[in-house]
């Protein structure tokens, strides 16, 4: 078979007749696992220990003291119900980022949640998710709050305690259910 033409002689780069073809054992980027082969085994008193996850994912809760984690909760959603400073027997709005719920929901949580006689609430709205936090008389002794987003739940705290937790399998069945929660965890214990 005849060279192209312009090929008729050998490139100036390349290697000269006599030289050795490299093979696919003598490349550098090639693993021909030898070096463990020359090893040998490593004993067992020699290997690496594998790192503990657990150790690591639970590292995060060292040192948590939950009953601060409880009152900074209980003292973060009266802050924000004074922040709010929502009217008795009204609503108040805190917008969180520059992300709103869209008017249409804020009113349909209004009108799902009604308050009790005496009570306010404040709709804390982060975009993602909306939590509605609700106090009766006298102010910030019982606290209902209920957050509607990805995961919908209900925490009621009485006196700084927490009382209750609920979760929910949608938004709308916590909606649902939220005039009837609210009105049942702000009624006083007697």
């Amino acid at each position: 078979m005849a060279d192209p033409p312009g090929r008729d002689a050998p490139a100036a780069n390349a290697e000269p007749a006599g030289a050795p073809q490299p093979a696919v054992e003598n490349r550098w980027w090639v693993d021909g696992n030898t070096s463990a082969k020359r090893r040998g085994p490593t004993p067992p008193n020699e290997r690496a220990t594998p790192p503990i996850v657990g150790e690591r994912m639970f590292g995060v809760g060292r040192f948590f003291d939950q009953d601060r984690a409880k009152v900074r909760l209980t003292d973060a959603n009266l802050t924000l119900l004074r922040e709010g400073n929502p009217p008795e027997d009204g609503w108040a709005y805190l917008p969180m980022t520059e992300q709103r719920s869209s008017d249409e929901f804020l009113e349909r949580v209004r009108r799902a949640i009604r308050l009790p006689r005496g009570s306010r609430g404040v709709l804390v709205d982060s975009g993602a998710s909306l939590r509605a936090i609700v106090t009766g008389q006298p102010f910030g002794e019982r606290v209902v709050e209920m957050v509607l987003g990805g995961d919908c739940s209900l925490d009621v705290w009485a006196r700084g305690e927490w009382m209750a937790e609920r979760a929910f399998r949608s938004r709308e069945r916590a909606l649902r259910e939220a005039s009837h929660l609210v009105a049942r965890y702000l009624r006083p214990s007697e």
